[in-house]
């Protein structure tokens, strides 16, 4: 089945035999300008130059199925297809007629597009592959043209994650250091905690973080208390000197403390409980005042692992929970623990500060990113079997855009990869 967006691939690269062009009327087409794609409502191609029968005509052009379509859609009705000049098809059924009973020029395209080209397009939407269209071919895409698409890729996902920045931005008064916290805390849930991590972000105004930061007992005692762990009764010296502290914060700021029930332990790695992330995130505002204005400062990866080499509190490095006891263990924050906050909270913001700026410096970004390993995870496993070879994190969160954003949605014809399989 012919889908209208592949018409609109083939008019717009000329992928047909444009030296032959006729109407349907047998009147010889030659094409000037095919036009502005126009991915809004309205004609196809905006401001075309076309010669029909010796007469230049400037104007819309308009794609179809079949000819027939333009009633389907009820176009003789809508006066913004009144100056379509040509009407490209691949089946031409019916003539369309414009409000002066004038016959508008028709275009059949398959008379006119190679068997090869058509052949190629069956075979990559064909519905027996599974992962993804091209997966019996895309390992024979030339490495400069696969490598240059998966750069412009990871520049599309940095502007995807970019929206929720701007989010953060307009919800903060432009106060980057707000966007930063929000970032970092998020990623610091991962997954399975990233939302509740994010809830606990904003059920603290971070004025107080500014004024509390220089002892460390506050801050985990407003991060704890906040996420609803400083609930129970026990005994332990600590946690009750957690307990009195927060509940003289929580009045003097007029805190109210989340449910703490929203906080996962099941599945997760001991050092992935939100305990011992609460407890880092702690160190880490206490370690570092102005943190935003260091991260916007570091242009290296070892810079950023010196910004984030911290551990828990004392405590912590004989607990997962406050009530029961386990084998002392520094629990620093790791080196791919890092790399996770690089790609998903440091890159991004630094991307958008950058831009904003207009200071982008988009070899920095790159250097940062390709000197990370790549992500593991089920997809880009099954790029490995197709023999892509994942070599850094740019490559994996290129790919990872690609499979969600284009595979997954058939866009093989706004691919680069795709585009290069049907030429």
């Amino acid at each position: 089945m012919i889908r209208e967006d592949f018409l609109h691939y083939l008019w717009k690269y000329k992928y047909f035999a444009i030296n032959k062009l006729q109407t349907t009327t047998n009147e010889a087409i030659q094409i000037i300008n095919v036009g502005e794609h126009n991915l809004n409502s309205g004609p196809d191609f905006f401001n075309a130059k076309i010669i029909i029968d010796k007469q230049i005509w400037a104007g819309n052009v308009e794609i179809h199925v079949k000819s027939s379509d333009w009633y389907l859609h009820h176009h003789e009705n809508d006066s913004n297809y009144d100056n379509v000049i040509l009407h490209v098809v691949w089946q031409h059924d019916v003539d369309i007629y414009q409000k002066n009973n004038i016959v508008i020029p028709t275009l059949e395209l398959q008379n006119f597009t190679s068997q090869k080209i058509l052949n190629n397009y069956k075979k990559l939407f064909s519905k027996k592959l599974k992962f993804i269209n091209c997966e019996n071919n895309i390992s024979s895409i030339n490495k400069f043209t696969f490598n240059n698409w998966l750069e412009k890729l990871y520049i599309e996902k940095l502007e995807q994650k970019s929206e929720v920045i701007y989010e953060f931005l307009k919800q903060s008064n432009n106060d980057w250091e707000v966007v930063l916290f929000k970032l970092l805390v998020k990623s610091f849930g991962l997954k399975v905690n990233g939302d509740s991590f994010l809830n606990l972000t904003n059920s603290i105004d971070f004025k107080v973080i500014r004024k509390e930061h220089f002892k460390l007992i506050n801050l985990e005692a407003l991060f704890f208390g906040q996420a609803g762990f400083l609930q129970e009764d026990t005994e332990e010296v600590y946690y009750q000197s957690l307990k009195n502290e927060y509940d003289y914060l929580r009045l003097k700021y007029h805190l109210v403390p989340l449910y703490n029930g929203q906080f996962q332990f099941f599945r997760l790695r001991p050092n992935n409980f939100p305990t011992i992330r609460l407890a880092q995130l702690a160190m880490l505002y206490f370690k570092h005042h102005n943190l935003f204005s260091k991260i916007m400062d570091a242009n290296s990866l070892e810079d950023l692992y010196k910004l984030f080499d911290v551990k828990t509190s004392t405590f912590w490095e004989q607990h997962y929970h406050f009530t029961s006891k386990s084998a002392k263990r520094s629990k620093k924050l790791t080196k791919p623990f890092i790399d996770l906050l690089i790609i998903n909270s440091i890159i991004p913001i630094k991307f958008i500060f950058q831009k904003q700026m207009g200071k982008l410096n988009e070899e920095l970004l790159f250097n940062l990113i390709k000197n990370i390993k790549p992500e593991k995870n089920n997809i880009i496993t099954k790029f490995d079997g197709l023999n892509i070879i994942v070599k850094n994190a740019m490559e994996s969160q290129a790919l990872l855009l690609l499979k969600n954003e284009y595979c997954n949605k058939h866009l093989c014809l706004k691919c680069a990869i795709g585009n290069n399989l049907l030429k």
